[in-house]
């Protein structure tokens, strides 16, 4: 019997958004907008699931005296990931 799959990964753009940040320490919200061709209130709405659910840690600040928005991937979003991933091989491995 196949395993459900994470609802709040199964989402393209969460899911690609995890993707970004699980390659990289920090990345800032223009540099999430552009690698996912999204708007800026979708990004926005997708990042607050993610980090409500404890997946991501969003931290704002100011750099050069403008406001910044910065995303990274906590423990439990990457194990949540990395069993997203699993599961999904495990789909692939169904034999026919």
């Amino acid at each position: 019997m196949f395993k459900d799959l994470d609802p709040l990964l199964h989402s393209q753009l969460r899911l690609a958004i995890m993707s970004i940040l699980i390659s990289v320490k920090q990345a800032e919200f223009i540099f999430i907008r552009e690698k996912t061709n999204s708007t800026a209130g979708n990004l926005s709405v997708q990042i607050q699931k993610l980090k409500e659910a404890g997946y991501i840690e969003v931290i704002k600040e100011f750099k050069d005296n403008y406001p910044n928005t910065s995303c990274k991937i906590t423990p439990k979003g990457i194990k949540a990931f990395e069993e997203y991933v699993k599961t999904l091989q495990l789909y692939l491995q169904v034999k026919k």
